[in-house]
């Protein structure tokens, strides 16, 4: 459907001026549609959501709107100082909007604030972790248990390996001989879903974020400050580690996910460290002996759960991961294996700057 004709219609659903409506796209997320609608009077964020990925759109909302009643309490009260993204109702008080089959929603826009696709310095990666942090400390006394779960299984390390197994063992499009090294590389690390297994029954279940990558916040244009976490949608009950272990997984590497220049994939050590820095100092308060300790286990598990996700959607015939060239999902494979050696490699000075904390 054309967008100018869907725009008219969110303006009436909303309050803006259909005849003055208009649509344009923002931002970089890969799994929902994001434009930006407005009118003379009006500016909002309207997002098409991807119901493959989130087939219950309404369990998100909920989930979002929880949180941001939870974070909205704690504002109020000076115990959160961040913008926080709110859902609009529409003139008959609903949140989901149904166009031709296609299921919109709208959330406030939160002006004078930019975004960051890559990590470029310390104080970057160290101002987007606090924002992190200070995010997980606010939902520290949020009850997790009244999270749907969007995404069943979306850090469970150990049905991922399942899945990889069954997709192996078909191998329908007869790739495993294109990649036997790497798949091999892949299964002597298997065993760490044991240990993350025996580490998530002594940690407690927590409201996360599970994206934190740099462009899921908001910088102030003023200051350079944090200005908001954004991007809620996969808000559900989970550990700390995976949220610290994609900031490492997302902040440390110099190049892209995608890069073949795999022996430049590394974690750089003062990515680390600020990140570590500004995402733990707001959880001091909250943050237990256990979780902390977890965090180098997440550095790990991340990269590579994360690595054979994309090795099973090569060996199955990319149907999940969207690419731009032939073998791309291997490609992300070997990328995400190379940082998962390099957590490895530089583990005891990683864990020496947690603890350092």
């Amino acid at each position: 459907m054309e967008y100018q004709a869907v725009a008219q219609q969110l303006a009436d659903e909303y309050g803006l001026i259909s005849e003055e409506a208009k649509m344009k796209p923002i931002g970089s997320g890969h799994i929902n549609t994001t434009m930006l609608l407005q009118d003379a009077q009006k500016t909002m964020v309207v997002q098409k959501l991807n119901t493959n990925v989130f087939p219950n759109p309404q369990h998100l909302v909920e989930n979002a709107r929880a949180i941001e009643q939870h974070l909205t309490s704690k504002a109020l009260n000076g115990e959160y100082s961040l913008a926080i993204i709110k859902h609009l109702a529409t003139s008959s008080g609903q949140y989901l909007v149904d166009i031709n089959d296609e299921v919109w929603r709208a959330l406030a826009f939160i002006g004078r604030s930019y975004s960051e696709d890559v990590v470029t310095s310390e104080q970057q990666a160290q101002t987007a972790a606090n924002a992190f942090g200070q995010f997980a400390h606010a939902l520290n006394d949020f009850d997790a248990t009244q999270l749907h779960h969007v995404i069943p299984d979306f850090h469970n390390l150990a049905m991922r390996i399942d899945t990889f197994n069954k997709v192996l063992k078909k191998d329908e499009h007869n790739r495993a001989k294109l990649c036997g090294e790497v798949i091999e590389a892949f299964q002597q690390q298997f065993s760490l879903a044991d240990e993350l297994q025996k580490v998530q029954q002594a940690v407690p279940l927590r409201a996360c974020h599970n994206d934190t990558k740099i462009n899921n916040m908001l910088f102030s244009t003023n200051s350079d400050q944090a200005r908001a976490v954004i991007d809620l949608d996969t808000c559900m009950p989970g550990h700390w580690l995976f949220d610290f272990g994609d900031m490492v997984r997302t902040f440390c590497s110099p190049e892209p996910e995608d890069s073949t220049n795999l022996a430049q994939v590394q974690v750089r050590e003062n990515i680390f460290s600020a990140l570590a820095r500004g995402y733990i100092e707001p959880l001091q308060a909250s943050v237990t002996k256990a979780e902390k300790d977890s965090f180098i286990l997440g550095a790990k598990v991340m990269p590579l759960m994360i690595g054979l996700r994309f090795l099973t959607d090569y060996l199955d015939g990319d149907n999940y991961f969207a690419i731009h060239r032939t073998g791309h999902n291997l490609d992300r494979a070997k990328n995400q294996l190379a940082l998962y050696a390099s957590v490895l490699e530089k583990e005891p000075n990683l864990i020496e700057i947690i603890q350092s904390i």
